[in-house]
């Protein structure tokens, strides 16, 4: 899926807090876009196309496409700030990719079947997310969106760990390839609850 964000370059008197605070007030979000070898830009964006992009799981998973004074370069989304209180966009950070490079990401799970599943269905388990995300390394062209989990074969008293889980190809985990295989998810019985409060 291909998301297209324009932005205008902002020059140095449109940066600043006192020029921020101008630009949000006429509709627009001050953005840095960085990275790949390049020098960092000062850029602005439409308030309400971000707004509603970030309410978005894809907007933050994604490669976007930025153009700029008529160019076109990817991007990832690596921060963001709301106001306080006001439903308000204040900034974001846009990294630029390069297609030869790996990055990281924090990328969401998509849990599956885990009203079906054993554990839940005849064995009376809870289902604890350990995890709801998980950092990846992988190239601009191999990124997911999220990764899946299937619980339909989970039975109660596993738990899954981060090598059970299925990766897009080119994808690795940053926490496996430091050498720890956290717990993702537990199914845990009624019968170990039983026995914990003892």
């Amino acid at each position: 899926m291909s998301i297209k964000l324009i932005a205008e370059a902002r020059d140095v008197k449109e940066q600043g807090r006192s020029a921020s605070r101008r630009l949000r007030h006429a509709g627009k979000v001050p953005a840095i876009v960085y990275g790949a070898g390049s020098e960092a830009v000062a850029v602005t964006l439409d308030h309400n196309t971000i707004f509603h992009a970030l309410k978005k799981e894809v907007f933050h998973t994604s490669i976007l496409d930025l153009e700029l004074n008529g160019k076109t370069e990817q991007v990832v989304l690596r921060d963001f700030h709301f106001h306080a209180f006001r439903p308000e966009v204040l900034h974001l950070d846009l990294q630029r990719v390069s297609a030869t490079e790996e990055i990281h990401m924090s990328i969401p799970l998509h849990f599956l079947n885990e009203d079906i599943c054993p554990a839940v269905k005849t064995q009376g388990a809870h289902i604890t997310h350990v995890a709801t995300d998980v950092e990846i390394r992988a190239l601009a062209s191999n990124l997911p969106q999220f990764i899946e989990v299937d619980l339909a074969k989970l039975s109660a008293g596993q738990s899954i760990h981060l090598s059970d889980l299925t990766l897009p190809k080119g994808v690795k985990l940053e926490k496996l390839l430091r050498g720890d295989d956290a717990v993702v998810l537990i199914a845990g019985g009624i019968a170990e609850v039983a026995d914990a409060e003892i």
